[in-house]
């Protein structure tokens, strides 16, 4: 398989989330037809205060780092045999090398949770991390990962779920939703949640019994408006729209039941270094059952 573009990046950290991860982006990379490559970050084992095992030999911090990424390295080989697969240990912190291996990626994959979380976590805090701080598409893998191969259960057509904003301000994530949705031949659900203004007892009737005409017209027109021009650009691909009353992070959740990706955007504010995700993408990373893409659009 010839491989050409960024490589698709994936972290591991020897747990089981992580190495679903790498079996959902050696997948990934044999559909984009990238290199797969797969970063271990072994400053964690230093905090453990592991200690070399006998004197003249390698500390075992260093031998544990390269078992935890040869285990990785075959299993994304085996699963995809051909695939370009490359790996390396850094000796730094997780969410910084994520970070700063997303600046040459084309896409950074997470396990929901890494070996060193408590259990009663949801959502690990290097994941939180990196799909807060990178710069290109980041996947947190949720949920089991079916073998790769025709004979895999899935239902009749898969879909991928997008969640739209307000109109150019995810231009980013809708893009990359009609992509995935075009390399799976996937449908495309696109949800934009709206609320009907509160109405007074003092409201006047006729303009009470319309209060929901204007925000389910707002909401048309903005899925409308995102979805035009990539709509244009892919057009094998279905799509269905839908305006939906209430929070969007539930209508996300609903409607992520049984779709192989849930796709958000979030916007980086310039010179902020907080956490940039919002309430709707928290909710939607601890609680989705399956893969959540978290993509950033960056102000121009």
């Amino acid at each position: 398989m010839e491989a050409v573009g960024l490589p698709l990046v994936v972290g591991t950290d020897g747990s089981e989330f992580s190495l679903q991860a790498v079996d959902w982006a050696a997948d990934e990379a044999a559909r984009r037809r990238v290199p797969l490559r797969i970063v271990y970050a072994s400053l964690w084992e230093r905090y453990e205060g592991q200690v070399p095992s006998e004197e003249g030999t390698e500390p075992l911090e260093g031998w544990e780092a390269d078992r935890i990424l040869d285990t990785a390295l075959e299993r994304a080989r085996t699963r995809r045999p051909g695939l370009e697969v490359s790996g390396e240990v850094l000796p730094d912190d997780a969410a910084d090398v994520l970070a700063d291996e997303g600046r040459n990626a084309s896409l950074l994959v997470v396990g929901s949770r890494g070996r060193g979380e408590l259990a009663e976590l949801l959502l690990g805090s290097v994941s939180l991390a990196v799909a807060a701080r990178a710069d290109c598409p980041v996947v947190v893998v949720r949920g089991p990962v079916p073998p790769p191969g025709p004979g895999r259960p899935r239902q009749d057509r898969p879909l991928v779920v997008l969640g739209v904003d307000d109109a150019g301000e995810n231009a980013s994530a809708v893009a990359f939703a009609f992509e995935e949705a075009q390399l799976r031949g996937a449908e495309l659900l696109a949800l934009h949640a709206w609320r009907a203004p509160k109405v007074t007892p003092q409201s006047h009737p006729l303009i009470a019994g319309d209060a929901h005409a204007a925000p389910v017209h707002h909401a048309q027109e903005t899925l409308a408006d995102a979805l035009a021009r990539p709509g244009r650009e892919h057009p094998r691909v279905t799509v269905r729209r839908a305006a939906v009353e209430g929070s969007a992070h539930k209508a996300l959740l609903d409607a992520s039941e049984g779709a192989e990706m849930v796709v958000v955007g979030t916007r980086r504010r310039l010179g902020h270094f907080g956490l940039q995700l919002g309430r709707t993408n928290h909710a939607v990373l601890h609680h989705a059952p399956c893969p959540v893409a978290v993509v950033p659009q960056v102000p121009r």
